[in-house]
């Protein structure tokens, strides 16, 4: 509680960063800022022609029907000018929100999705969600809501002051005698509406993060029969939001009734004092305005209403500038993370020969326990190397840093005796194919899921790549064939079938290194012969490394690598390892003997 109270003020140096947002937009801005002032100048043209309309055209000995015509002809130009304006104000406000919104989500998306694999390994998704829609949404509404319309009611506030105690000090003083009374209710409000939204916002992210895994894993929350369980844990989270969001209520109700009684407060105090000095009689000879009575009555309470009413919004509006600086802290935080892989390297070759050497490679993905331990091995252009290995020996990570997903953080990873780093990240990675064991598909059609909308890419490339993997027969078959819509994450179509996408897709780029991560593991024995003549056409030609648990997958290769706890344990053609009779011996025996019981079941 102590903390939120010594945090009550704005936190201006974040407030001046979230300002130099709208810098590209200054034009815009300070037109606002502009029409902010001239807004608050007319505002108080109608509460000073009523004033005078009143005692000089209406309550005066003589009735002047032409001067209060005049008068109402003023009054109207004033509203339609008044109203154009506001009408101006609001849009190019919106627009200059909306602006900074859509520059602000294509930087953080692009701060996303160039960030390394280790940030996503260590952040859910939901809170990426939040920050790029939700939170930015709340530095829109900063400018759109916030800062701007804080400044016009502040000007407003500050002309209509003026105007009451230039017209009446004694009746100004009068009403606005309820302000401090009104300051200590908005700056309480303040206090407690901000602790309440900070609470609101983590619950927010918490139900993101949450429901975006719950629905993405739906299949085994209903194969384990957790529905309950996790129905139960949903409304922990809902009902946590929930109460953020009462506090924040409860301090809404308490706050717009006190504002309205201190707004009956100030009228009562204002008439009270008209009043007595009406009745006191020549007390407005002196006025500046000549007023003569009764106007003044009409004309207050027309200058309170006007004065409250931004005093009325401007504590909530001061609430929506904090909900926007507690957003763009959880955004600038995103933002100055610096979780790129750096992208020093200056050599973008058009093509590469595809030999690849790992000299004494040490990995690890939080710099303290060792995934590789002091890898060397190379293999030469056109060659095929296979990786075997327990679970968790260090096969994916192999082929991640030679990716570049994760720098290593001991010894150098050579493409044609060239340090990867040394590339540009596009360069290298646009020379790579791979497919993955768990692929992914997007909403859209089999053919945009294969050339990831690259245009470049004809149909007829596309054709021939599935007829040479042997996808083509199953997605002719689809209803649409190549424009068929694939659901999200492929729900539609098998696993196999997704595979087999995969591998349409790696080769299509037409990459002169393959790296195919447990890519048969999904695949049934008819589609794993279906594809077997595939991939070994797929590789030729080509530098390939090829992570399997079936060892029948990767009898073709020139070299396979044992890896054991990270460590390199045996390195040679298939024949040389057996004849090692070592790990890949035990590993290639217990295969054959489960393949040979398959076979007499």
């Amino acid at each position: 509680m102590c903390a939120a109270s010594k945090q009550s003020f704005l936190d201006f140096t974040l407030l001046k960063r979230i300002i130099r947002l709208a810098i590209p937009y200054r034009g815009i801005f300070a037109a606002a800022i502009l029409l902010s002032v001239v807004l608050a100048i007319l505002s108080i043209g109608r509460p000073l022609i009523i004033i005078y309309a009143t005692d000089h055209y209406i309550t005066s000995k003589v009735f002047n029907y032409q001067g209060l015509k005049l008068m109402a002809i003023w009054m109207v130009v004033i509203l339609i000018v008044e109203g154009l304006l506001r009408y101006v104000f609001n849009y190019t406000t919106a627009w200059l929100g909306q602006s900074i919104v859509k520059d602000m989500r294509l930087r953080v998306y692009r701060h996303v999705i160039y960030s390394r694999l280790k940030y996503f390994d260590t952040t859910p998704i939901g809170i990426s969600t939040t920050r790029t829609i939700t939170d930015i949404e709340a530095i829109n509404d900063t400018f759109s809501e916030g800062l701007i319309s804080i400044l016009a009611d502040i000007l407003t506030i500050v002309v209509i002051l003026s105007s009451m105690l230039y017209v009446n000090w004694q009746v100004g003083l009068a009403s606005i005698a309820v302000l401090p009374i009104l300051l200590w209710f908005t700056r309480w409000f303040q206090n407690g509406v901000k602790r309440a939204f900070q609470e609101e916002r983590t619950q927010i992210a918490r139900l993101n993060t949450f429901l975006q895994e719950r629905i993405t894993g739906m299949r085994i929350v209903q194969i384990f029969n957790v529905e309950e369980k996790e129905k139960k844990k949903f409304e922990e989270i809902n009902a946590a939001l929930r109460d953020a969001n009462i506090r924040g209520i409860w301090y809404y109700s308490l706050f717009f009734p006190a504002v309205e009684v201190c707004l009956a407060i100030a009228i009562g105090a204002m008439v009270w004092m008209a009043s007595n000095q009406i009745l006191g009689g020549g007390i407005f000879n002196e006025n500046p305005l000549d007023v003569k009575g009764v106007g003044i009555i009409s004309g207050f309470l027309l200058l309170i209403s006007m004065l409250f009413r931004p005093l009325r919004f401007i504590a909530d509006k001061v609430n929506v500038i904090q909900r926007g600086l507690i957003a763009a802290e959880r955004v600038f935080k995103l933002l100055d993370r610096d979780e790129t892989i750096p992208d020093t390297g200056t050599f973008a070759p058009d093509s590469v020969k595809g030999k690849i050497t790992f000299e004494n490679v040490s990995f690890a993905y939080n710099n303290q326990d060792w995934i590789l331990k002091n890898i060397s091995f190379q293999i030469n252009a056109g060659e095929t190397l296979a990786i075997v290995g327990a679970t968790g020996s260090g096969k994916t990570s192999t082929i991640s840093i030679l990716s570049r997903f994760y720098d290593i953080q001991k010894g150098h990873i050579k493409i044609d005796d060239t340090d990867i780093r040394e590339y540009q990240l596009h360069a290298l990675r646009a020379k790579m194919g791979v497919v993955l064991q768990d692929v992914f598909l997007f909403a859209g059609t089999v053919y945009e899921n294969i050339t990831l909308r690259n245009h470049q890419i004809s149909r007829e490339q596309v054709v021939w790549a599935a007829e040479l993997v042997g996808a083509h027969h199953f997605i002719k078959k689809l209803p649409g064939a190549y424009d068929y819509q694939v659901m999200e994450r492929g729900a539609t179509l098998s696993m196999g079938q997704r595979q087999l996408i995969s591998f349409v897709r790696a080769l299509v780029y037409n990459p002169q290194i393959l790296v195919l991560d447990e890519a048969t593991s999904s695949i049934d024995s008819e589609s794993e012969a279906l594809i077997q003549h595939a991939i070994e056409t797929l590789v030729k030609d080509r530098t390939s490394i090829v992570i399997a648990h079936r060892l029948s997958t990767i009898r073709h290769a020139n070299k396979i690598m044992v890896l054991d706890k990270g460590e390199l344990k045996e390195f040679g053609s298939h024949k040389e390892l057996l004849a090692l009779n070592g790990y890949y011996k035990r590993l290639y025996d217990m295969q054959f003997v489960k393949q040979k019981e398959k076979v007499v079941e």
